[in-house]
């Protein structure tokens, strides 16, 4: 998996008026956690591009002032501001090659879909995923074949075949399908209804040779 180098500086202050500094000068207040102890850090906002803005999974690099070394980390949770979306706080957790760890993959359609070319679309239901696994085994990304769905089909995280990693997801969540267009469908509903009303047309008809029965032999009027 890609790494994505943050250099960081530890912070003096824990307070919300010098997290509001921080963030006025260009600069995200973070945390880390899961090693001996907690280390509250913060780093210039540009660093964090290519690991918050983009559509795959990278671990993260840690390089932060007065820590022994660097040291790999996934980030656990992200808090935007609610109107300018700037990045308000983010948490990370240290890695350690031994230990499982969960982290959210995103999926990847691939595949040309017969449902597609009969001029359905492809809706994808769930973007991400949560994986579990070691972090050596952690993919980038998930592969969804869509090759074999059909008008209407859909492919289920039950469906997915895995590695060395676990999907923690329901088996039973729609990951993407092929939808149906309102031209197919409005097409569809004309054909059945024209094949109901040849149905009722061929039940109303009278039988062959109709008309006033004979009266039967040896009987009076």
């Amino acid at each position: 998996m890609k790494t994505v180098e943050i250099i960081g500086y530890k912070r003096a202050n824990l307070g919300k008026t010098e997290a509001k500094r921080l963030r006025e000068e260009g600069m995200v207040p973070c945390v880390v956690y899961g090693g001996d102890h907690q280390i509250h850090f913060y780093a210039p906002a540009i660093l964090f591009r290519d690991l918050v803005y983009t559509d795959e999974a990278h671990f993260a690099m840690l390089t932060i002032e007065g820590e022994p070394e660097p040291f790999e980390a996934i980030m656990q949770d992200i808090q935007f501001h609610p109107v300018s979306e700037m990045i308000m706080h983010i948490d990370f957790l240290q890695l350690f090659r031994g230990t499982p760890i969960k982290m959210s993959i995103p999926t990847r359609p691939v595949g040309n879909a017969p449902g597609i070319q009969a001029g359905g679309k492809l809706i994808r239901k769930v973007k991400f995923l949560m994986v579990r696994s070691l972090p050596k085994n952690m993919p980038e990304y998930i592969e969804v074949d869509v090759s074999n769905l059909e008008l209407g089909q859909s492919i289920k995280v039950g469906e997915i075949e895995t590695g060395e990693w676990e999907i923690l997801n329901s088996p039973l969540v729609t990951i993407a399908g092929i939808e149906v267009p309102r031209a197919l469908k409005g097409k569809d509903a004309e054909e059945e209804e024209l094949e109901g009303e040849e149905m009722e047309e061929g039940a109303e008809a009278p039988a062959e040779g109709g008309g006033d029965a004979a009266p039967a032999e040896g009987s009076s009027e």
